[in-house]
């Protein structure tokens, strides 16, 4: 009887339903779950005491709910396309590959000539209510080309010619959002074209390659006045944050605060809805989705800070984990994307707040407010996951 019990099929822990413990179904990350939820519920707090108090344009009233009730409408929009993306086995989505990245070129060339115009940059295009950004659909659709491509060869070392076509893939996309201009967000990219080809097997010269190329591009945009006199102050306040130009004021005005937000929480904070800085009507303007690194600061201290990092860096022990036990090379390059793109952003976004790498408007993964960004993130982990459920062959 004993050994007849050992010699039972395992069932899916789903009553009566049985399945192979190879069914995808059956090998969730419930560790890389849970923890993205977590991001994401702490996520919704800080929207709330980041926008609730504050002054809206017309100045009217307070916006209380409004943000962060759009942002759990957001929320249900992105685990709905995370459902969707997990649904399917990744080489469906590479057979797919192309149409996707053909129709990302397509919208961000849309959005330079019709989109609409935020701080001097052609980033989004109103929908209704809603304001869409093909910047971060950009991001999955072009992990997604560049790890199909890569992975149809096997070798150890990423060849010169492979390396200049995979370059060619991420450089499309990239120059178009240049051009908008979002240097943030083009800097995603080369973070995850960087990760994705050093994995690959490309030499350090094919890196010292994509540095410098990145570096006169944005050089070239600079000098034919693509990027417009906001993006380059900027720059021009990071590198003079004791000036008082009067036209580096603003930049400069959000980025003090953030630092006082930060360094007034000490080691457990003020509290939630306490701090007086994130609370105040008009301190940290737009901080729920730029600077939200400063209302967890200041309300959590620096115990909550500790706790945020530490949720990201179990969400990349996660994901570089998966890239590990990936079947075949595309699952692997696809986790080191998205792996190379989250660790990048949050360097980016913390390092903003805390003034030792300029202002770009990176929103923080799972935190910050807007929808694009959420849904392109739960997209990028549907993939990871889409990794790990088909993992066996």
């Amino acid at each position: 009887m004993a050994l007849g019990f050992m010699q039972r099929k395992p069932d899916s822990g789903l009553g009566n339903i049985h399945a192979s413990p190879s069914a995808p179904g059956r090998n969730i990350d419930w560790v890389l779950m849970a923890t993205q939820g977590a991001l994401s519920v702490i996520g919704l707090l800080v929207i709330y005491s980041a926008s609730h108090s504050k002054t809206p344009p017309l100045g009217t009233h307070a916006y209380g709910y409004f943000f962060v009730t759009r942002q759990e409408l957001f929320l249900i929009g992105a685990v709905l396309t995370m459902v969707i993306v997990m649904s399917f086995d990744y080489d469906w989505w590479k057979d797919r590959s192309r149409f996707l990245y053909g129709f990302s070129a397509m919208l961000l060339v849309l959005v330079v000539l019709l989109g609409a115009v935020s701080g001097g940059a052609n980033l989004s295009f109103n929908v209704g209510p809603l304001n869409l950004q093909p910047a971060e659909f950009a991001k999955f659709t072009t992990l997604l080309s560049l790890a199909a491509y890569l992975s149809e060869d096997n070798s150890d070392e990423l060849p010169y010619h492979r390396f200049i076509i995979g370059l060619m893939i991420v450089g499309v996309p990239t120059a178009l959002i240049i051009v908008q201009p979002d240097l943030g967000s083009a800097s995603v990219l080369v973070a995850m074209a960087m990760g994705v080809m050093l994995v690959a097997g490309a030499k350090t010269r094919y890196m010292f390659m994509i540095t410098v190329l990145s570096v006169a591009t944005v050089g070239a945009a600079v000098l034919t006045k693509v990027v417009n006199q906001y993006q380059l102050r900027r720059f021009t306040a990071f590198f003079h944050q004791n000036s008082n130009d009067p036209k580096l004021a603003n930049v400069l005005y959000q980025g003090r605060n953030a630092i006082r937000a930060l360094a007034t929480g000490g080691i457990t904070g003020k509290g939630w809805l306490q701090g007086p800085i994130t609370n105040a009507p008009k301190d940290i303007p737009v901080q729920w989705a730029d600077f939200p690194f400063s209302a967890v600061g200041e309300q959590f201290g620096l115990i909550g800070c500790a706790v945020l990092i530490g949720l990201y860096a179990l969400l990349l022990l996660r994901i570089w984990r998966i890239a590990h036990l990936s079947r075949d090379l595309l699952g692997t390059y696809l986790c080191v994307g998205v792996f190379s793109m989250i660790l990048w952003q949050v360097f980016q976004s913390i390092a903003m707040t805390i003034g030792i790498m300029p202002i770009t408007g990176l929103p923080l993964p799972f935190i910050s407010y807007g929808g694009s960004g959420l849904v392109t993130f739960f997209a990028l982990l549907g993939l990871v996951q889409n990794v790990h459920m088909r993992r066996y062959r």
